[in-house]
Parts: C-alpha cells; sequence; structure tokens
C-alpha cells in the first residue's frame, strides 16, 4: 500500500480514528508510513487530527518535524468548510501545493495514508472540490461509514461519487454507534455490498480503549494490506 485517502459518508464518523489505526498497524509490519491532512479546519495551534493519528501509533511526531508542512499543508482556524474556513482568512488553497507535499511525503515513505475532511463531495474553492485532487493523483479510497439507520443512502451516495471519477474503492469500513437496532446494523453492510459490488471490510466495534479497538481493527488490516 503506497497510497490511500481516506474518507467519509459524513464529517465527525471516525475517518481520523481508522486512519490511525491503519498507520499502526502498518508501523507494525516494518512499514514506514506517514499519515496525512490536506486541509485542518478548526484549528487551534496543534494538528488535531494528525496529532490523533499519532496518539494511535504511539508516537510523538518527533520524528516527522522535518515533514510538518507536507503533513498539513493548509490549517484554519474556523471550523467549517474548507472553502470557507479558507476565505475567512483571505486564504486560497492551491491544489498543486497539496500534490506536491504529497509527492514529496510519497518519495520520503513507503505508505502515504491521507485522511479527507468531511465527506467526499466537500469543496475547498468556490468552483473545485477535494475529491478532484484524489482523481489528479489517482489515489485509492478506503470509505468509512457510521453503521447506523441513514448509513445505506450516505454510503451508496459515497460510492457513486467516487466510481463517477473512476476511483479505485478498495471497501468500506463501518464505525458502530451506541443505541442502534442490531437488525440495521447487521443488514447495512451487506445490503451495500450486494447494490455496489463494494465489499465490507468490517464493522469496528465502539469502545473508547484504542488498544482494544486496535486488535478489533487487525483482520481489517490485514485484508487491506
Amino acid at each position: 500500500m503506497e497510497g490511500l485517502f481516506i474518507t467519509g459518508t459524513d464529517t465527525v464518523i471516525g475517518k481520523t480514528i481508522v486512519c490511525g489505526l491503519l498507520a499502526r498497524f502498518l508501523s507494525e509490519q516494518g512499514k514506514a508510513v506517514v499519515t496525512q491532512k490536506w486541509i485542518q479546519t478548526g484549528c487551534d495551534g496543534f494538528l488535531e487530527d494528525i496529532e490523533s493519528h499519532w496518539a494511535i501509533m504511539g508516537i510523538d511526531g518527533t520524528s516527522l518535524a522535518s515533514h510538518k508542512e507536507a503533513i498539513c499543508p493548509y490549517c484554519f482556524k474556523l471550523p467549517a468548510s474548507a472553502h470557507l474556513a479558507a476565505e475567512q482568512e483571505g486564504a486560497i488553497i492551491d491544489p498543486e501545493h497539496i500534490k506536491d507535499c504529497y509527492h514529496r511525503l510519497e518519495g520520503a515513505f513507503e505508505s502515504v495514508l491521507v485522511e479527507g475532511l468531511g465527506g467526499v463531495l466537500v469543496p475547498y474553492s468556490r468552483t473545485a472540490l477535494v475529491v478532484d485532487i484524489v482523481a489528479e493523483l489517482g489515489l485509492e479510497v478506503c470509505v468509512v461509514a457510521q453503521n447506523k439507520l441513514g448509513a445505506i443512502n450516505h454510503t451508496l451516495l459515497t460510492i457513486e461519487a467516487l466510481k463517477r471519477r473512476d476511483l479505485k474503492i478498495v471497501g468500506v469500513i463501518y464505525n458502530s454507534c451506541l443505541g442502534q437496532d442490531r437488525r440495521i446494523t447487521a443488514d447495512n453492510p451487506r445490503i451495500i455490498e450486494d447494490l455496489t459490488g463494494i465489499r465490507s471490510l468490517g464493522v469496528l466495534p465502539w469502545m473508547t480503549d484504542t488498544n482494544r479497538l486496535y486488535e478489533a481493527f487487525m483482520p481489517i488490516g490485514q485484508i487491506l494490506c
């Protein structure tokens, strides 16, 4: 696995956790791996999602200090869509700079895991979407969905948008939620796989202990790698 874009069916659905877990898995397989977040919003002096990846991986990021600019090319204070957060600071997001940062990391590491922002069709300007950059780089995509009522529609729309851009989808990872009907959560991965032909990589349980969650993730890591 040289490069992978991890997108979601919405915001706050577990992309950060999945990205960190996969990075830890690759690292424990002896791979030189780095995570990247092209645009971080709601940023107040620290790289929230990247530092969450590091915490899951069990590193403090010191060894990655020289790559910090490439790891997170754009960081904005407003917790909003990338285009709006950039506008509030009078900034313009340059897709060529993002691609250059990706290629710099690609040249220094065996695997680059890119965590997306929001859903797959989030804009970075008034005329362009983040997924356009993914398509230009030709990255494979992993979809993260919350396993709940409504997941079918959100996941099908995400997969359809990716297929329209001829992007290869490696599979869907489902994050469990509390208080859901088990009949629904058992059926969601099956019906989505039946309708799209995109495989379910697995369902992660809801838990706060990242070490236990990593144990649950390991079979998914083995499928991906």
